[in-house]
């Protein structure tokens, strides 16, 4: 009898002491939201909304109507100092550029030509939409601590783009033309940004390094070298 209540009496502390231990460990193992991550990233999502504008345009080039563009993507963030304010980013993502101004173009065996209508021509629509992929690479400077994501922030780089659709719209009193996929456009383009501002509202301003046309492409004699400027502003969105 002694034995059988021995016997019972060392399974129920057993048990009892499981169960406590049980308890630390859930304790120990449960996750502390409010802990500081010192080891923190600023991986983000990025949108940015531009009015597009064109630079070096040959004698006669307007732009008219609004010229607005959107680009949005992902960027990866990897800070180089102990503090992590100071960090490279390096992301994918996307833009449309769209230019509304009078430059005509007109294809016909394969061959483009162009015209910068004039007064006599009216027209309701002639833009050029191009879509591109992008390779975003900055360098960034952020006042940001573990404890806060609401900051001051510089962000400067290079962003590379790859053209891979474009569509030319005209209504116009000489007639109506679509066309795509335009041989006379760099199909790669690239240029330089910045983005600053404080929290998820920051200006950004982009220059373009190279020509969208082809030197190939010409109006009236003149080639069409025509560089882009972007102005708006950039969210990032964590």
């Amino acid at each position: 009898m002694r034995f059988y209540l021995f016997i019972l009496t060392f399974f129920t502390t057993l048990s009892i002491f499981a169960q406590e231990n049980g308890v630390k460990n859930d304790v120990k193992d449960e996750i502390n939201f409010d802990a500081v991550d010192s080891l923190y990233r600023e991986d983000q999502f990025y949108l940015n909304i531009t009015y597009n504008a064109l630079q070096h345009r040959p004698d006669g080039l307007t732009q008219n109507k609004l010229s607005p563009g959107i680009a949005f993507g992902f960027l990866r963030d990897m800070p180089i100092n102990k503090k992590r304010t100071v960090s490279i980013a390096a992301g994918f993502g996307y833009t449309l550029a769209i230019y509304s101004q009078n430059l005509g173009i007109r294809e016909s065996n394969g061959i483009n030509t162009y015209q910068i209508f004039d007064s006599d021509v009216s027209f309701s629509k002639n833009k050029l939409s191009l879509h591109f992929v992008d390779l975003p690479i900055e360098f960034r400077w952020r006042d940001s601590k573990p404890e806060s994501h609401i900051f001051w922030r510089v962000y400067t780089g290079v962003k590379l783009s790859y053209l891979f659709y474009d569509q030319y719209k005209s209504k116009a009193s000489i007639g109506d033309f679509k066309q795509s996929n335009n041989k006379d456009l760099n199909q790669f383009q690239y240029g330089v940004y910045v983005a600053a501002g404080w929290n998820t509202w920051n200006f950004y301003f982009y220059y373009g390094l190279n020509p969208i046309f082809k030197s190939s492409a010409k109006v009236e004699g003149q080639s069409i070298d025509m560089k882009t400027t972007n102005f708006g502003l950039m969210f990032y969105i964590l």
